[in-house]
Formats: C-alpha cells, structure tokens, sequence
C-alpha cells in the first residue's frame, strides 16, 4: 500500500506549458508511466502540449474542464509566485482531492486567504514550497528524483526537500525502501502538516515504520510529537527515527525556510528535539545517519 497517490492516481499539471512544468511533467511520464492527463492553460485550451520525447498531453482553458473530460483526482502546481495562489484556489473549487504546489515564494497573505477556502474544502494541499510526493513504482508528483526510490516499507515526511532526498537515498542502500515520502515543505501556511502525514501512516499496514525530518521555527514537530505521544496511548505506535535540520541557527534569525523563525524559547532545535524523544523518536546526530538510525531502532 501507500498513502495519498498510487498508480491509479490521475494527474493534472497547472503551469504545464512553462520550463519547469514541461521538465518536471516529462521526468514523471517517465517514472514508471504516471498517470499525468492533462494541462490546464486559460489561453491555450484545446491545444496538445509535446515533450521532447515525443509524450503529448490535451491542454484545458480551466481546471473543472480537465477534471471533467480526464476524470483527474490530483493536480501539481509550477505556476510562478504572483499567480499561483489563484491556481490552488481554481483547483480548490473544482474539487480536486489532492492539490500540490511546488512553486517555492508565495506570499504569506496570499497564503492565508488559500487557507481559508482550502479549510471549507473537499480539497487536501500538499505545500507550496516542497519538492512533491512519491510512491516508488507508481507515482512521482513534483521534483524529487525517482532514481533513488525503492518500494519498500518506510514512510518519509519532512520540511526539508533536500533531506527527504537524504532519507529515501539511506533508506534505499539499507535495504529498507519506501512506501511514500511526503515534502510537506517549510513555509508557514500550508496545506498538510507533520499530523495529517503521520495519521496517514499509521492506518497504513504497509508502512512499518516512519522517518520525519523537521526543521528549527514554528511548533508543528511539537504538536507531532503530542499526536504521538497521545496515539500510543491508543495502541498505535510504529518505530520511528527522526533529525530536526537548523541546530546551528542563532535565536531569533530566519534561515532558509520562511517557516524557520526562532523565538521566545519555542521553536529551536532543543525543545523540537526533547520533544521528538519524549514521542519515542530516536533523533539522528547528523542528517547522514539517518538510515543507520532507523536500522538501529529497528534493532532494538
């Protein structure tokens, strides 16, 4: 099994017809035939979109257009910043189940008025500022790269995209692979967090245990630990390791991530960190340790 996207998802592209759109659509085509069925452009609808590899996809004037003729149930977003609040909120109200938004530089007000219609929604939204999700041998949404992915029995989520791809690699050469990992990205307003990724993988009996990767700012890796904690009292816990990336940062300064702001005693790499191990997470010294850490608690 997986969570959220499977071989049968089908998938829209908003932004197709741009460089990033048209790269990343080609590169999921050729992971192990991703069901990606269409573009969405206002002014090119009725259009084909070709890849370079002789692939081709119809293009819609809107996104409930292409829902309708494809039978779509996801979307991935490469709009530029400016415009794409206004694609999440199109997707939104066609009633897209899965939304993810890769485009890195929104707005934080922007943001929250996405939220608003995103919490009165059927809609779940994956982002923005994350590199996608993947379930290896069935479906690749957004930017990570497929090559390293092996189908196996790991759940991955974190803030971090390039240490997701440190997860999947480890995962991958211990010989443990993965179900799905899931970048729910940095920024602070998003769709999915820690929470709604962790709820998911515990129902999941194929995901026999769990690597999450958080970052120094904001409280989610706090409130993902209490989940836990509170979940285990219910009799549902899996084996579980763990890095929060930023222990260096000096209190009180962004780094990287929008979301990355320490302040006031919360949101620093030591109270995440207690946190985690309070949960029953077994927090890696270094981001390069990760699998050897999760094979040691799979140990014991």
């Amino acid at each position: 099994m997986s969570i959220l996207v499977n071989k049968n998802t089908k998938v829209l592209v908003q932004g197709l017809t741009g460089k990033t759109g048209s790269f990343h659509t080609e590169q999921a085509l050729a992971y192990y035939g991703t069901q990606m069925v269409g573009g969405i452009h206002p002014k090119k609808g009725g259009e084909t979109w070709a890849g370079s590899k002789g692939e081709s996809l119809p293009i819609f004037a809107t996104v409930a257009e292409a829902k309708e003729k494809t039978g779509a149930d996801a979307t991935v977003i490469y709009v530029p910043p400016a415009g794409a609040a206004d694609a999440i909120i199109e997707a939104i109200e066609a009633e897209i189940p899965f939304i993810t938004c890769i485009t890195e530089g929104i707005p934080v007000m922007d943001m929250v008025r996405v939220k608003a219609k995103l919490d009165k929604s059927k809609s779940r939204l994956l982002g923005p500022n994350c590199p996608g999700i993947l379930t290896p041998e069935e479906c690749k949404i957004g930017i990570m790269p497929g090559s390293i992915f092996r189908k196996g029995s790991v759940g991955i989520v974190s803030r971090s995209g390039t240490l997701t791809y440190e997860a999947v690699f480890q995962t991958s050469n211990e010989g443990l692979g993965q179900t799905t990992a899931v970048g729910i990205g940095g920024d602070p307003v998003k769709g999915t967090e820690f929470i709604d990724v962790l709820e998911l993988f515990l129902a999941d009996p194929a995901t026999t245990s769990i690597i999450m990767i958080g970052e120094i700012g904001g409280a989610a890796e706090e409130d993902a630990a209490q989940f836990l904690i509170d979940e285990a009292k219910k009799g549902r816990k899996k084996p579980m390791a763990g890095f929060i990336a930023g222990r260096t940062a000096p209190k009180g300064r962004t780094m990287g991530h929008a979301g990355a702001v320490v302040s006031g005693g919360k949101g620093d790499a030591e109270s995440k960190i207690e946190a985690m191990e309070a949960a029953g997470i077994k927090v890696s010294p270094s981001p390069a340790r990760l699998g050897k850490t999760l094979v040691e608690v799979l140990k014991g």
